[in-house]
């Protein structure tokens, strides 16, 4: 072969190889060019990269990042960890079965209790009965919830001020009661109209709304209710679809333990025993509890389950901040951060490409590279635990948040994947299983040039096809 024909037909290889690159197609082009990308793929049988861009370059997650908090939960308290709830009772009871002090709720940070999705819902009955069996039929005192296992910050302070007061953005306390959320019930009439508020379910005793929204020629939901921790009051603006008899907005219980404190005096009540002072959430530190009953959640695989699957943000805080119990004695979101940076330094991952604030992943501040995620993803593939990591993931067209992703295609029940959405991100990270390839990655995009997320979507599953060929 002459020389200069060899030159061009190794040019001419070169360049056929360089258009059918997955990177580089998913990359070059209108919409992702000016994008922050960072893409990891690596090939689980020989431990070497299969596809990589800007794989160490720190990129906002979105829900991705809960894959950091339930990989380290699972690491650090085991799959049958169960949170714990503690009646304590403060004071003698008497031969005729009075209690003269206060019965406690101690919470454990469970984000379980009267949750709609995992737990006992009647559990307040247990708790009645477990009354009863301690000997009680009246308290002369109130009823107490102790929520101090946790800070007080409540929120994340490094979420928006536009997320605060809504269910997706509900504190992280040491009691959680009805997963922090309540449901507002609104009638809406003509377009340009105040609607008007009918409920709130569940009742809390002084809560005050003042609403801003109109009804709008909307199909969807587009209302939000803005509030601080522990105040009773809440504004909710924005919009919601004209002449509706009946729709439901989501926000945060602000004091979810004295709400919990209140229905449980109530319950007591109810079946017979008497209560002699209100519900409240004021603790005495200094005091000499006995415990009577113990409550215990279910266990963290079915949690983290929820988690990921799902992508709860509200049990994801719950956990992560009891994280911070491995070191303090009171839970907070900087503790947490410190375990969790800690627990995976010491796995020699690399966590100077991991900015961590949160545990759910709604803050924007938030940023972590596809490298990382891939390195903690390739840890859990050997881990112990690795069962019940993958058994948390979504199924790519299956369930979750994963329901319409890669559906009817090849990839359909053959990726196991955590997604991520926040405004202007989009990623997935987790695990390709084919006949012969088992693959980790994590493939991240901030800022694409769409006004919807969709052809981002579109995008990252053409680029996950073309790389499991």
């Amino acid at each position: 072969m002459k020389p200069k024909i060899a030159i061009f037909l190794s040019f001419f290889f070169v360049l056929s190889v360089a258009a059918v690159n997955p990177v580089k197609v998913f990359t070059d082009n209108d919409l992702l060019r000016n994008a922050n990308v960072s893409i990891t793929v690596k090939d689980l049988n020989t431990n070497k990269i299969k596809q990589s861009f800007r794989s160490k370059s720190a990129t906002i997650p979105a829900s991705t990042l809960k894959l950091v908090t339930t990989a380290t939960a699972l690491e650090l308290l085991g799959p049958e960890f169960r949170f714990n709830t503690k009646l304590e009772i403060e004071g003698e009871i008497s031969s005729d079965s009075i209690l003269n002090g206060n019965l406690y709720i101690r919470g454990g940070g469970d984000p379980t209790l009267g949750s709609e999705i995992l737990g006992d819902s009647d559990f307040l009955s247990t708790w009645v009965e477990n009354v009863r069996k301690a000997g009680i039929k009246r308290i002369n005192g109130s009823i107490v919830a102790d929520a101090n296992l946790y800070d007080t910050e409540g929120v994340n302070p490094k979420w928006l001020w536009e997320d605060l007061g809504n269910y997706y953005a509900a504190g992280a306390y040491g009691i959680s009661y009805k997963d922090n959320t309540y449901i507002l019930k609104l009638h809406s009439g003509a377009v340009g109209t105040t609607p008007e508020l009918l409920k709130i379910t569940p009742e809390i005793p002084g809560m005050q709304f003042k609403i801003y929204l109109k009804s709008s020629t909307i199909t969807s939901d587009s209302a939000y209710i803005h509030g601080e921790p522990y105040s009773d009051f809440r504004s909710v603006y924005g919009a919601i679809p004209a002449n509706k008899a009946v729709f439901e907005v989501k926000g945060d219980i602000p004091r979810p333990g004295l709400l919990l404190a209140q229905d449980f005096t109530k319950k007591l009540i109810q079946n017979g025993f008497s209560v002699r002072d209100a519900a409240t959430d004021n603790v005495t530190t200094s005091r000499k509890c006995t415990v009577i009953y113990s409550y215990r959640s279910p266990e963290l695989r079915d949690i983290i389950r929820e988690i990921n699957v799902n992508s709860n943000n509200h049990y994801a805080e719950q956990v992560f901040r009891y994280l911070s119990l491995q070191n303090d004695s009171v839970a907070s979101s900087r503790g947490a951060v410190a375990v969790i940076k800690n627990f995976w330094k010491s796995q020699l991952l690399p966590v100077d490409e991991l900015f961590m604030y949160d545990g759910s992943g709604l803050s924007p501040v938030d940023a972590v590279s596809s490298n990382f995620m891939v390195n903690l993803l390739a840890y859990m593939e050997k881990s112990r635990y690795n069962a019940d990591f993958k058994a948390s993931l979504a199924v790519a067209g299956i369930n979750g948040t994963l329901t319409s992703f890669l559906k009817n295609t090849a990839l359909q029940g053959k990726v196991q994947a955590k997604s991520g959405s926040i405004h202007r991100v989009k990623c997935y990270a987790g695990y390709i299983n084919t006949d012969k390839k088992k693959y980790a990655f994590s493939i991240m995009v901030n800022n694409p040039n769409a006004a919807t997320s969709s052809s981002t979507t579109k995008k990252m599953e053409e680029f996950l096809l073309s790389v499991s060929k």
